[in-house]
């Protein structure tokens, strides 16, 4: 594995900063107390290559060579090996990583990925772009959520995600919200279809929040089964990378969103963390805040984190990047020319703001998203 860091130290003690996070993030002892030959010379990090940045005489971007048997098949573990125990070390922050090709194959990807999301809302063979909006406020009821689930789906929106604050609470129980939810839409799916016309081969697709420890989660799982759900949302950071592979990826059957909760209080480039390594772990789509909003991504950011959710990766298929945000009606053009039609545009507040027009406004946003998009800027 060759890492890249960004590491900040004077340039006279650089070397061995360098040298001792090499160390720290493979052995993590001293050196000179490793007896082992093969472990010295195959599974002690090394130092690659140590780069200033121009007119920050203390910023250094260091990159380390690592032992790719030290993960295993485990992405937990790569987590770990990448920026486990550096990552209490206020000086560094990971930048990215490039992989070998054994470990990529190791590594599960997404299962559904663009073309999957496309095929499940009943546009196979198109490059539309995408629709979501979120199901919010905490603490309306089951029955609230389901009615505005409902008109979201006779809008046309092609996904309509949980928001990622709604758990298990009282208010509107998971195993209570999800049956309701899901066949509110199944009935606007239906209605759809008789009604013919432009959305009659249309589904709109449910991805409720998942959350809790691996128990919640299982059963969290059985409801989303049971009740044909057909989406997941789910947060990596918060149930936990090996909760996320094993549970949500591998036993829900369809397509998953990331929510990137929590993502941003680790010294991680976003784009390694939310367009590359939430894919590698199994993501479908991935949410991150777009530039302009309610947070302080940049637009080169934001590129990026797109870019690498759909860049060449092994064999793994390329996933959707889902700007969101605080993103409104008025942005949808801006935001196609920017990111093309291999995206999925997440408008949540600025819909539910529109009150008794909330469904003409959500008809008009998920008509305009379905259009073909002007060429993409890349």
């Amino acid at each position: 594995m060759r890492v890249r860091y960004r590491v900040e130290c004077a340039a006279n003690g650089i070397d061995a900063r360098a040298q001792a996070l090499a160390v720290e993030q493979s052995v993590e002892m001293p050196v000179e107390a490793v007896r082992d030959s093969r472990v010295l010379a195959e599974v002690v990090g090394e130092v690659l290559a140590i780069d200033p940045l121009p007119g920050t005489p203390q910023r250094f971007d260091v990159v380390l060579a690592l032992a790719a048997e030290t993960v295993g098949d485990e992405p937990g573990q790569l987590m770990n090996m990448l920026f486990g125990n550096c990552s209490l070390q206020p000086d560094v922050a990971l930048l990215d990583v490039q992989l070998p090709d054994a470990m990529l194959d190791r590594l599960p990807g997404p299962r559904f990925g663009i073309d999957g999301w496309r095929a499940a809302v009943g546009a196979a063979g198109s490059r539309r772009a995408l629709s979501c909006t979120a199901l919010k406020p905490q603490g309306l009821s089951a029955g609230a959520l389901a009615d505005l689930a409902y008109a979201f789906a006779r809008a046309g929106i092609d996904v309509i995600k949980d928001d990622h604050g709604l758990a298990d609470q009282p208010a509107a129980p998971f195993a209570q919200r999800v049956p309701a939810v899901q066949r509110a839409i199944e009935r606007a799916n239906r209605e759809k279809a008789q009604a013919g016309g432009a959305l009659a081969s249309h589904r709109t697709l449910y991805a409720p929040s998942l959350s809790g420890g691996p128990q919640r989660l299982a059963a969290q799982l059985r409801v989303v089964r049971d009740e044909g759900v057909g989406a997941a949302l789910a947060c990596p950071m918060i149930v936990g990378v090996p909760a996320f592979v094993e549970l949500v990826r591998a036993q829900a059957g369809v397509p998953i969103v990331a929510h990137p909760a929590l993502a941003g209080s680790a010294r991680i480039a976003p784009a390694l963390l939310l367009g590359r390594l939430f894919r590698l772990f199994g993501a479908d789509a991935t949410v991150f805040p777009n530039w302009g909003g309610r947070f302080s991504y940049s637009r080169d950011e934001c590129l990026a984190i797109a870019r690498r959710a759909r860049e060449p990766l092994g064999a793994h298929a390329p996933i959707l990047p889902v700007p969101a945000g605080g993103m409104s009606v008025e942005r949808v053009d801006e935001m196609l020319r920017h990111y093309g039609d291999d995206t999925l545009l997440l408008i949540g507040g600025n819909l539910l703001a529109a009150g008794d027009a909330l469904p003409q406004r959500a008809a008009a946003f998920a008509a305009r998203v379905a259009r073909a998009a002007e060429p993409a800027a890349r």
